[in-house]
């Protein structure tokens, strides 16, 4: 789990720089972990066959201009796919991806047929979904607001990418695990839930509304990816 790269030093805890990305694929690469996505996790679920080797899944959360500035062309050298989690009511501000660079990247397509690049939701107004639970007056409420956080996302994106969004990433990591949001993302059309557990997939039997991660931060150090795969040096 990536969010900001960075050209030079990284200037917070959550950018990366890229010499440090690019050293990053270059783990994954030497230590033959294959780079794969959601739909191949889905089939690893449906078939009940774990690959024969370490996988991972490179995400990206928010919206950051950088995906498409450093992030793009760093992926499409290596030939890698990755997710990208768009903090939707935020695209087009600041420093953050607009509409046209999220629509050009949705339909980009490696020769072998391949989406480099997929957008999934981080909800509407990135807010402590769980956490927000307390605000509001009744349970009845509550769930209108999850509907419309997951719902808005879901309806926005896929008006600009034209492929349906089935997987969320949970704002802040809150609410892993929690029976309401993963009530509230089935009745919005989710298949998947990504948090910031950390944690790797060890068998096929793993609940995919609980999705754990790695978050690779400015002070993670690369062989922290063997560490969580149990790779033996």
């Amino acid at each position: 789990m990536y969010h900001r790269i960075v050209e030079g030093p990284a200037e917070d805890l959550y950018a990366r720089s890229a010499d440090d990305f690019e050293e990053d694929i270059k783990y994954l690469n030497d230590n033959n972990i294959k780079v794969i996505n959601f739909k191949d996790l889905e089939q690893i679920k449906e078939t009940g066959r774990m690959p024969s080797g370490n996988c991972a899944i490179l995400t990206f959360d928010d919206g950051d201009v950088s995906w498409y500035n450093i992030v793009r062309p760093i992926l499409l050298k290596n030939e890698l796919e990755a997710t990208f989690f768009l903090w939707t009511s935020n695209i087009g501000n600041k420093t953050y991806l607009n509409w046209s660079q999220v629509e050009y990247m949705s339909r980009y397509l490696y020769p072998d047929g391949r989406r480099p690049f997929t957008f999934e939701s981080h909800t509407f107004t990135h807010p402590y979904l769980q956490g927000s639970k307390a605000s509001f007056a009744n349970s009845a409420d509550y769930e209108r607001y999850l509907d419309y956080e997951l719902g808005e996302s879901k309806r926005v994106i896929e008006s600009h990418t034209l492929l349906p969004v089935t997987i969320l990433a949970l704002p802040f990591g809150d609410g892993a695990g929690d029976q309401g949001i993963i009530a509230a993302s089935e009745r919005n059309g989710y298949q998947m839930i990504r948090t910031s557990r950390r944690g790797t997939i060890e068998n096929s039997a793993a609940d995919l509304y609980n999705i754990p991660s790695l978050p690779i931060l400015d002070d993670t150090s690369t062989d922290q990816i063997g560490l969580y795969l149990n790779i033996r040096f």
